[in-house]
């Protein structure tokens, strides 16, 4: 590995008389930022040509210096001002990541009105246009921006935009449209008054869950919540403070992951963000790859199919591999765990180009935890480690049963409240002012706590067979999925009061394109048995009822985003998928259906 500033784990622990144990780290938090805003005037009197922010342009990139940047924020602020915005009308982004999406975003932050950033699905897409309607009305904004209006023209002639402005940096002098230019024009707006309001308590976002446990919420993210977290990242990994990093990033801004964390880790530590206008799909996975031509990364933030994608065209092109391992310090995967081929792959490959490998590590968090509440720091070779509690937080861990933990987490990076939804606000903390998250983990080591931990599932996607054998939903499907990813592009568990588990399979596109079906699943049985193959193989490894899947069938019909059984993250809504095909499961459980692979 790299010769970096690595933090080992340190924690205390709080053991009560109930078996719950309060987790916390053994260092201290460091300095923090008062607003977002202080960064970027930082950097741009730092290192005023340095670039904070590109995307493709041609065969090159339109970038802004950080200096260029900080000017048109402040010209964008003053215009947001002008037109009425203030502390409570909240603008929305209806299109994906790009510099002016970036700098409006900034702009709005600096003179503290909140902003939303939504899946640009939902308003390219017809039939998601509910789900789009359905956010709006949550946030209620003011103002809506978009990259091009013909583009989104569909959506913002919906009855919703009815009263909300409209921005877009492609007006075509279409009328009724905010030209993004025009925000840049100079006026006498006193800035500074406005600014000066802007504290540690100001909301910066409402960032939307996914709703793939229930109805959306907008979770209130406050300056103070941004500015610790990139504190607490920097606490465990300090090297990320030693030279400014760099990074080439599809990850959308309207899901934590990839608008909070990746976004103001470039932002405070005054590196340089390429936005890399592909992602790991099958017709736009070529486009990241041009991209990673173009741009040596010093961090890779991936999900774990993205990861496994790279990996696989790495392996056909030796001339990238050179340049991707050349300075990247970092690889960081979440969303789910990573698998360890894959983590293998990554440190085989890196030796083969003849460099150390990155240090690659994950944590834990969550949208209404900043989002980082733990990080593997220390070196490692096994995937699926979260680590130990970021600095200034604790982490409660409730005993589920069998050395499993409910996690549980309070601290100055977790979110107030949901808006203007008090009722879940006041369900979403326990009686000590932890929130509940509804995840489970596990020690490494019961005998040695700061080995880290492992995260266990979700306690709500968990489910009893009628023997009253618990289910661990979340850990089967990873099993599942690693032996059918060939085939598979995801699964649903079922079996609640059931004899024994089953499992509806959504194909991957091309691997049932010939086959028949009733409109409801797949019947050939050449398809049949190709799935059967690999299930019987897993079942084969299983000790019990509670790992063994014992029946499964082949959906026909892609998950919809419509009906909200796919999340804007790309995530499935388990319930809402058993849910919509009832009929569906009660054909898996009887023997006597032709489409039914026994396993």
């Amino acid at each position: 590995m790299r010769n970096l500033s690595l933090r080992p784990h340190k924690i205390s622990t709080e053991k009560r008389a109930d078996g719950t144990i309060i987790l916390r780290s053994g260092y201290p938090l460091g300095p923090v930022a008062r607003t977002t805003g202080d960064w970027l005037e930082h950097w741009a009197a730092v290192a005023p040509d340095r670039i904070f922010i590109a995307e493709r342009s041609g065969a090159g990139w339109r970038s802004e210096t950080y200096l260029s940047a900080f000017e048109k924020v402040k010209a964008v602020a003053r215009s947001l001002l002008s037109r009425g915005l203030n502390t409570q009308t909240p603008i929305v982004f209806l299109s994906g990541n790009s510099v002016d999406h970036g700098l409006l975003t900034l702009a709005a932050q600096y003179v503290g009105i909140p902003s939303a950033a939504l899946a640009d699905q939902y308003s390219l897409i017809p039939e998601a246009h509910p789900r789009l309607v359905q956010a709006i009305e949550i946030v209620k904004p003011k103002l809506a921006y978009v990259s091009d209006s013909e583009k989104f023209s569909k959506a913002i002639e919906l009855d919703v935009f009815a009263n909300i402005a409209i921005v877009s940096s492609a007006a075509k002098g279409k009328s009724g449209i905010i030209d993004f230019a025009d925000l840049l024009k100079p006026n006498t707006i006193d800035l500074a008054a406005a600014h000066g309001l802007v504290g540690p308590d100001s909301v910066v976002k409402i960032l939307l869950t996914s709703g793939s446990t229930g109805t959306p919420k907008g979770v209130l993210t406050t300056h103070r919540m941004m500015c610790v977290n990139q504190t607490q990242i920097a606490d465990a990994y300090p090297f990320i403070k030693e030279r400014p990093p760099v990074i080439i990033d599809w990850l959308p801004w309207n899901h934590v992951f990839g608008g909070t964390h990746n976004f103001n880790l470039i932002l405070s530590n005054g590196g340089t963000l390429y936005i890399d206008d592909g992602k790991p799909v099958p017709g736009l996975f070529e486009r990241s790859l041009e991209n990673l031509h173009l741009v040596q990364p010093t961090i890779a933030f991936n999900v774990p199919v993205g990861f496994s994608m790279l990996l696989a065209a790495l392996e056909k092109d030796v001339s990238l591999q050179r340049k991707f391992f050349a300075d990247l310090d970092f690889a960081f995967y979440a969303g789910a765990s990573l698998p360890q081929d894959v983590w293998d792959g990554f440190t085989r490959m890196a030796g083969d180009v003849g460099v150390a490998p990155p240090l690659m590590a994950t944590g834990w968090g969550l949208t209404e935890g900043g989002p980082s509440c733990t990080f593997q720091h220390e070196s490692s070779r096994r995937t699926g480690e979260i680590g130990v509690p970021v600095t200034g937080i604790e982490v409660k861990l409730i005993p589920n049963d069998d050395n499993r933990y409910e996690a549980r987490v309070k601290g100055p990076n977790v979110t107030l409240g949901y808006f203007n939804t008090p009722e879940a606000t006041a369900a979403a903390f326990d009686e000590e002012g932890f929130f509940i998250t509804g995840d489970a983990f596990r020690f490494i080591d019961e005998e040695r706590l700061s080995d880290g931990l492992r995260f266990d599932g979700r306690i709500a996607e968990d489910f009893k067979l009628v023997t009253g054998t618990w289910v661990r939903a979340a850990n089967l499907r990873l099993d599942v999925l690693a032996c059918v990813a060939h085939l598979a592009f995801d699964v649903v568990l079922t079996g609640h009061d059931r004899q024994e588990i089953g499992l509806l399979i959504f194909p991957r596109k091309g691997t049932v394109a010939t086959a028949s079906s009733d409109g409801e699943v797949y019947t050939s049985a050449d398809i049949l048995a190709a799935f059967a193959k690999p299930l019987a193989a897993l079942a084969a490894l299983s000790l019990g009822s509670s790992k063994r899947v014992a029946r499964a069938m082949i959906l026909s019909e892609p998950p919809s985003l419509t009906d909200g059984e796919l999340t804007a993250k790309g995530n499935l809504n388990f319930r809402r998928v058993l849910a919509r095909r009832a009929a569906i499961v009660e054909r898996l459980y009887n023997n006597d259906e032709p489409a039914l692979i026994r396993v």
